[in-house]
């Protein structure tokens, strides 16, 4: 499992549970015991309280297109461009563990900042962020 299938399998909860408003997600996916506090990059966290206050405009770009080709690496983009405002920011976390159900941590912004500022360690742990998130059950 990777982050590549976190992604799809958020895709599938999110399609089938979706949310009342809009949301925007960054998702990070481990392995481990801990996800280090540096994997949600800095450009991540600016846009996500973006969404949450003044507003983010963000353009999609054109993928590469292989003229010819039976199969191709892209999906055709829904529109070229969007402003979300006022929208919840969450980071998303999934602590793998194989053969167990699969959770997904869903973290506001706002808090997630508030475990980097207050947490010594320069990593989250999955008792810490449970502390603050929602859980999405993931089948």
């Amino acid at each position: 499992m990777n982050e590549k299938d976190m992604t799809t399998l958020f895709g599938e909860y999110i399609k089938k549970n979706p949310p009342k408003e809009s949301e925007a997600y960054e998702l990070k996916f481990t392995s481990g015991n801990s996800l280090p506090f540096s994997n949600v990059k800095i450009h991540q966290i600016k846009a996500l309280l973006e969404v949450e206050k003044g507003g983010l405009y963000h353009r999609i770009t054109d993928q590469p297109w292989i003229k010819d080709r039976l199969y191709s690496y892209t999906l055709k983009k829904p529109f070229d461009c969007f402003f979300m405002n006022k929208a919840k920011g969450y980071v998303v976390i999934w602590f793998y563990k194989p053969r167990q159900p699969k959770k997904f941590l869903k973290i506001r912004i706002k808090d997630f900042l508030m475990l980097y500022e207050l947490e010594s360690r320069k990593s989250l742990t999955e008792e810490k962020a449970l502390s603050v998130s929602e859980v999405l059950n993931i089948k």
